[in-house]
């Protein structure tokens, strides 16, 4: 089990590149929107890397579309291919969706790389005449 091996964290992890914030995450966080919230736009991009199960995989790509809409973010999700050593089968389903859960680019079920562009000054638009982060719930993580 990944606690054996992993211990959960306390705070989001951002990073700027060329002129882009960046959230990193792992499988687990997609499903929790108040850990994932973008407070006060402090994210560009959201990007999850996953080992979701095939079995699972319609709430892998509604969670993903979700936390972007939600956070009016990119979200690219990377989601492993193939059968691991517990005979669980993962089926891949890589995706990028746009700030407003649009499709951009995916695998499918194939192990490729894909590739999406994306739009700053759209995205900033988007924003101020969208603007539903002002209205976000101020919120603290404890642990």
């Amino acid at each position: 089990m990944e606690r054996e091996a992993f211990s959960g964290g306390d705070t989001q992890t951002i990073v700027s590149y060329k002129g882009w914030n960046i959230s990193l995450s792992v499988c687990y966080d997609v499903r929790f929107p108040v850990w994932m919230r973008n407070k006060n736009n402090n994210y560009d991009i959201l990007i999850n890397v996953a080992n979701w199960p095939t079995a699972r995989i319609d709430g892998w790509t509604t969670l993903l579309k979700a936390r972007a809409i939600e956070n009016q973010a990119y979200v690219c999700g990377s989601n492993r291919i193939g059968v691991d050593n517990l005979c669980i089968e993962y089926n891949g389903q890589s995706v990028v969706y746009d700030f407003k859960g649009k499709t951009m680019a995916t695998a499918e079920s194939d192990e490729k790389i894909i590739v999406a562009e994306f739009d700053k000054e759209a995205l900033e638009k988007f924003r101020k005449k969208f603007p539903v982060w002002k209205d976000a719930d101020a919120f603290e993580i404890k642990r």
